[in-house]
This record gives structure tokens, sequence and C-alpha cells, in this order.
């Protein structure tokens, strides 16, 4: 049985879930449940980050503990993941004794290993990045490159982690493992961020208390990106099972967007080597959600909680739209007007079409039993090629592209429907062949878009009969599951509500 880790970045917990951070999550929630189809055995981590100067000052402007809240926003990022229907196995919040002792375990080895030494620091700091910057890379004004404040001088004394000597080490691991880093855009720009020259980085801090403490000089709490990143590891056994971390590492699939490149592509795996052990194997980086143009965050005021669109798309319709419009990979525009023109078009007017009158049909002409498919049926080539693209585009984490490929088959069975026209024929064998090909087309179908619309998916499989005759859903397994002839016919097929009910203008008033 093949292994697949798949995480996220873990969440800052300054901030509330708003639809980037849910991008990134039904990513991995979706490539998690692809590989369950698969048969693999599946780990899949987020969580929270809850450390730092920023979160430190968050707590105090509202008189709370930095404990207290982190705890607050990090049931909050639970309460979203809740929502949509998110299948975590792990949740991480870094504040946990277990993570302590990874960070402390590996940043220990590093120093052990001789690449840790004590020096002051003195230079400008984004509190909001949590990240200090050279002048040259600030905005006019001394602003933050990311968040446009202005960045603060500190001074004081730190431990620093020798990056300096690990730029060949680098080049040489990129080199020997040319896949881990995609798109190759990012993987061009790694590559770049190291052979520019790399300097010596601080790890630590004795300004604030509210982190994990050195364990050679507690004075000193670990710099928060060399807490969190450790997080990856902390979850599958660093430091308290090895042979639980030597089963699942280094075969892991980090999902991280762009503006982190440089912590996952050049920090952490300089860490790792540091301490030993051997880097990520797959890092997938992704663009900005974009609104108006700009990435969301507190200061642009243009942040949209995914509780916001849930209520008039559904969890599904939710997930869907930001699957398939936003391709991995680029920068993608978020607009309520193309959510809508999505969801009406793939949702409502194809998939929900094509099984109400499936369903109408079969109750009419079938006595509402579906017959099985013609094993020579024109759509059961159109399913097989359907099956390679779609399996095509989750292995290279795309997801926009795995679900086109599944709508061809929407599509094209529509098209046979409308060629056929079995509600215009009598009852009798012309009928039972036409129905029971869109029946296996929905029940392939309902398979290859669950990773996306995983309580639609399981409805489809439910309403036309095969939770009892082929088992539950979540059952099977691919690529079995998805050649031609599953249905076994002989089936009771339900008519019911609209599955994804059309979205009329004027929308939702409030927009």
């Amino acid at each position: 049985m093949a292994h697949f880790y798949v995480t996220t970045p873990i969440y800052y917990v300054n901030d509330v879930p708003h639809i980037g951070h849910a991008y990134t999550t039904i990513t991995a929630d979706a490539l998690a449940r692809w590989h369950r189809l698969l048969g693999d055995d599946v780990f899949f981590l987020t969580g929270t980050d809850e450390h730092g100067l920023k979160v430190q000052r968050a707590a105090d402007t509202k008189g709370l503990t930095p404990r207290q809240h982190a705890d607050q926003t990090s049931e909050r990022f639970r309460e979203a993941w809740r929502l949509l229907d998110i299948s975590n196995d792990d949740f991480i919040r870094t504040t946990e004794p277990r993570h302590y002792e990874a960070v402390q375990t590996l940043l220990q080895a590093v120093y052990d290993n001789g690449w840790i030494e004590l020096g002051t620091y003195e230079g400008l700091y984004c509190v909001s990045c949590e990240a200090y910057y050279n002048e040259d890379d600030l905005l006019p004004g001394n602003l933050c490159p990311i968040h446009r404040r202005p960045v603060e001088l500190f001074k004081e004394d730190n431990y620093f982690f020798k990056l300096s000597a690990f730029q060949q080490p680098l080049l040489d691991w990129y080199a020997s493992h040319p896949e881990m880093v995609q798109p190759d855009s990012k993987r061009n720009e790694a590559i770049g961020l190291i052979r520019q020259g790399l300097q010596d980085i601080s790890i630590s801090r004795t300004s604030i208390n509210w982190g994990v403490p050195v364990p050679w000089d507690p004075g000193h709490v670990f710099y928060v990106w060399y807490d969190a990143l450790i997080n990856y590891a902390t979850a599958v056994g660093y430091g308290s099972d090895r042979q639980r971390f030597d089963t699942w590492w280094p075969a892991v699939h980090h999902l991280i967007g762009k503006d982190i490149l440089r912590f996952h592509c050049v920090y952490w795996p300089a860490m790792l080597l540091a301490a030993g052990e051997a880097p990520p194997r797959h890092v997938h980086v992704h663009g900005f959600l974009l609104v108006g143009g700009e990435k969301m965050s507190k200061t642009a005021f243009n942040q949209i909680a995914p509780a916001d669109l849930v209520p008039e798309f559904g969890v599904d319709g939710y997930r869907y739209h930001f699957l398939r419009d936003q391709a991995f990979g680029p920068d993608g525009e978020f607009s309520y007007e193309g959510m809508v023109a999505r969801y009406n078009a793939d949702l409502a007017n194809n998939l929900g079409n094509l099984l109400s009158r499936v369903a109408t049909v079969v109750a009419k002409q079938c006595g509402g039993v579906g017959p099985a498919p013609a094993p020579d049926s024109a759509l059961a080539a159109v399913a097989a090629s359907v099956w390679s693209a779609a399996r095509a585009g989750w292995e290279r984490v795309a997801p926009s592209d795995a679900l086109e490929a599944t709508w061809r088959l929407v599509r094209e069975t529509n098209s046979a429907l409308e060629a056929a026209q079995p509600w215009k024929l009598q009852p009798g064998p012309e009928v039972d062949a036409v129905m029971g090909d869109a029946l296996e087309a929905l029940r392939i179908v309902a398979l290859l878009a669950s990773p996306a619309i995983p309580k639609s998916s399981e409805e489809i499989w439910r309403r036309i009969g095969l939770t009892g005759a082929v088992g539950p859903l979540d059952r099977q397994r691919l690529p079995a599951a998805a050649e031609w002839g599953g249905y076994p016919g002989g089936l009771p097929v339900e008519k019911g509500t609209p599955l994804f009910p059309r979205i009329k203008p004027p929308y939702n008033a409030d927009r």
C-alpha cells in the first residue's frame, strides 16, 4: 500500500479564515480524498501557527493572553474546515507539547551538528510577516512589500542558523531531485534565491517569551518560522516515534502559497539537512487568490469568509468553484459573478440536469428501475479517456484539469440523451440501452467528482441505487471502479429535489 502525506500551511492565528486559506485547504482535502479512492494510506495534516510577536500583540489589543487568543482563533479555523467538509486526519497546534518536543529535538540536532551560533542581529523587521527585510526589498517609505506597513528596526541577541553553508548542498539536492518544487517556474525561483547567495539567519528571540524555549539557552525562544516549519515533522512522529516518522517522511506533499516559498524551499530543506534528515520530497506552490486585483488582507479590507458564500452556493458548490475555476499555480481572480456562472453552468445545468432527466425518464419509461449499460456503448470510450485525463490531473495537482475532464463525460452523456430523445420513445430495449448508459456515466462521474463534491456525489450514488448493490461510494477503489460496466442494473432510481438549484438574478440582494 502506497503512503500519501499531504499538508497545508499552518495558518497564523492573528487572522481569521478567509477564502484564500480555504483554497489551499480544499485542494489538499481533494487530493487526500482522491488518494483514498486509489487505496493509498493517506495522512492529511492542517493546523494553526500560534507563536510570535504578531500573536502576542494581537492578544494584547484584545486584553487576552496569547494562549487565550490562540485558542479562540484556532477554533475558528476548525469551524471553517468542518463547514467545508474537510477530511483532515490531524489538526496540529504549535502550542501542543508534542510540537515543543519535536522543535527542541530537531533544532538541538542542528545545534549539536555545529550549524547554530550566537550573535547580535540588527535589521528591519515586518511584524505581520514575522520576517526581516533588506532595504532593497522594501517599498518606498520602508513599507513591507506584502503587507504595505512600515517595518521596524529590531536589535537583539539571537541564535543564527548557518544557512550560508548550505548553498551548494541545496543546489546539489535540487539537481538530484528536479521534481521537488512544482510548477517549474517556482522551482526556478527557489534555485534563483539560492544562487543569489545565502546569508545566515536569525532563529531565536529574547524580546518575547511567547514561543518554544531554546533547550540549550532558555532565555531565548525560537523565532516563529523555525518553530512552525517543524510541524510537518511533529505530526508524523519526529522526536517521539522514529519508526512512524520514517514511514511517512520524506515523501510528503506540501501545498503552499507563493509568498512562503523562501521558507519552504530554501530554509526548511536546509534545516533538515543540517539536522541529518532528508528534505521534503514535494512542494506544490500556488499563486494568490485575488479580490479586485489584490491579495486578501486585513489591511486591504477585502477578506471574504467561507461562511459568506456557503449559504448561497452550498458546501459542494463552494468547493467545486475554487477547485474548478482557480488553476493551481498562477494567481487567480475571485468574483461573485464568476462563481454564479460556474455553478449554474457546470452544476445546475449540466450535472444536476443530467441526474434529474435520467431519474425522470427511468421513472416514466423504465418503471423506476435502472437498466444495465451496454458493453459496447459509445460512452465507454469517452469514460476511459475521461478516467485517464482525470487521473493525470490529480497526479500533477491540477484539480481544475481533472474536473474539466470529468465534466466531459457529463456533457457527452447529455448530448447522447439529446440525440436519442428517450422520453419520446416507447418503453423497451432501445430506451433501456440509452438509460443504462446514462446511469453508468452518472456512476463514474459520481466517483471521479467525489474528491471535489463529496456529499453531492454520495447523493447521486444513493439516488441511482448503488449503496447496497455495489457498496458505499467511499469503499470504491480506483482504477477498477472506473471501468465501464459497473452499474449492475435492476436497481431503484429515485427522483428527488434538484441537487443544485439554479441561482437566478438578482442573486444575493446584499451583493
